[in-house]
This record gives C-alpha cells, sequence and structure tokens, in this order.
C-alpha cells in the first residue's frame, strides 16, 4: 500500500513546492507588478473618467461602470499575454525546466504550478483594481453573479494556458515579451480599454469581436452589466479554454 501511495504523495509535494517558490518569485518580478498590477489600474483611472458618467448612444450604461467591469478583462488579458510567457520562456531560456525534470519533478506539476500561479495574480489584481475603483468611480452591481463568474474563470484558465503555451514556445524571455506586447496591446486598444465598439469603423468593428480578449471581456461584462447574457461570448471562451489547456498540457509534457 506504501508503494501505491508515495509517487502520488511525491507528486503533491512537488507541486507544492513549485507553487510556493513561484509564488515567492512573483513579488519579486517588476514585469508582473507593472503589467499585472498597476497598468490596469493606472488605465482605468485615466480612461475611466474620460466619458462622463451618463449613458449615451456610444455606452448604454454609465460608462465609468462600463470601464471597471471591462478592466477586469485588462487584467486576465495581461497575465496571460505578457506575465507567464516572459516568465515561462525565461525559465526555458536558462534550462530551468530541463533542471526541474532530472531533478524528479514530473513537468505536468510545472504546468499545474503557472496555472495556480496566473489564476492567484488574476484573483490578487482583479481584488486591487475594484478597489481602487470603489472610491473612484463607484463598483457596478452585478447583475447575473453566476454568469460573470463562469466568464472570469473560463476567461483566466483560456488566457493561463495561452501564456503557458506561448511560453513553452518562444526561444527567450526576450522574443516572449515582444510577442505578448503585439498581441496585448491591439487586443487591448480594440476590445477591453480602448473606444466603445460604437464608434470604432465597421472595420476595426469586425476584427475586435473575434479577439479573444473581447470575447472574454464581453462575456464578463454583459452579465455583470446587465446589458446582454454573455451566452454566445462565454460558449467560445470554454472552446478556446479547452483547446488552449489541451496544447498547454501537451507542450509541457514533452
Amino acid at each position: 500500500m506504501t508503494t501505491m501511495t508515495q509517487p502520488v504523495r511525491t507528486h503533491r509535494s512537488a507541486t507544492r513546492r513549485l507553487v510556493t517558490s513561484e509564488l515567492r518569485l512573483l513579488r519579486r518580478d517588476p514585469l508582473t507588478l507593472t503589467f499585472v498590477l498597476a497598468f490596469p489600474i493606472v488605465s482605468m483611472l485615466i480612461i475611466g473618467g474620460s466619458f462622463g458618467t451618463e449613458a449615451d448612444e456610444a455606452f448604454p450604461v454609465n460608462p465609468t461602470h462600463w470601464y471597471v467591469a471591462s478592466y477586469f478583462a485588462t487584467v486576465i488579458g495581461a497575465t496571460g499575454l505578457i506575465m507567464l510567457p516572459v516568465h515561462i520562456a525565461s525559465y526555458r531560456e536558462r534550462g530551468v525546466l530541463r533542471r526541474l525534470s532530472a531533478s524528479g519533478f514530473p513537468r505536468w506539476s510545472f504546468a499545474l504550478a503557472q496555472l495556480v500561479i496566473g489564476v492567484s495574480a488574476i484573483v490578487v489584481s482583479g481584488i486591487l483594481l475594484l478597489a481602487v475603483a470603489a472610491p473612484v468611480y463607484g463598483v457596478p452591481a452585478v447583475e447575473d453573479p453566476a454568469r460573470v463568474a463562469a466568464g472570469i474563470l473560463a476567461g483566466s484558465v483560456a488566457f493561463v494556458s495561452i501564456g503557458i503555451l506561448l511560453g513553452t514556445l518562444l526561444p527567450s524571455a526576450r522574443a516572449a515579451q515582444a510577442v505578448g506586447l503585439m498581441l496585448f496591446f491591439p487586443s487591448f486598444l480594440l476590445g477591453v480599454g480602448g473606444p466603445p465598439p460604437a464608434v470604432l469603423s465597421d472595420a476595426l468593428r469586425s476584427i475586435a469581436d473575434v479577439l479573444p480578449l473581447k470575447l472574454v471581456t464581453d462575456a464578463v461584462r454583459e452579465p455583470w452589466l446587465g446589458i446582454g447574457d454573455g451566452t454566445g461570448p462565454l460558449l467560445v471562451v470554454v472552446a478556446i479554454a479547452v483547446v488552449a489547456t489541451a496544447l498547454a498540457a501537451r507542450r509541457t509534457a514533452l
């Protein structure tokens, strides 16, 4: 009986040690602090106050509430497209993954640790975002908590998995940073933190509608503000999460 359970205990211990180590390193990463913590908050404070507080033809609800709900998705995008790819690619560049494998850590334990780290970063950053928004713009009431939670969870898993996949594919931290920024900022400007969709041209709106980060934003924002149920975007985000998780798991098992 002992020989049957020992590998399971060893693997759980390995994952725990990896998560503890990664959480400690996360606090020392200035890039993480900038993009996952500071950038969404500062952007929300600037853009959120630029359109007043009255609904109009561009905004179906209070514009400040529109951006508070939207910027939660910015945290998800920053984590998956910038923080995790750079972090994992730097490990790969320095041969850390090979050393972990040689030390007896199962490769899936690294992927699981990164999933825990990514989701934890999103939760902490999202709470800070709402804490800052509350006294400045107010936090809009959540009309459909279950659907909002589903959108946040599916979006978080999707983008964390994308981040793990990018980190294992790109050859260096610098390459991961360049690719991450190129993917993040167009998605941010068109789908989350830029001008409202109503003022975009037809071409830009068509591009925005298929961006994964825009889909996550719609899956969260629509049920949050009561301007839709977000079912269509949520289903697509769930599909993206399944595919990205499968690909990331396959890469980390190599």
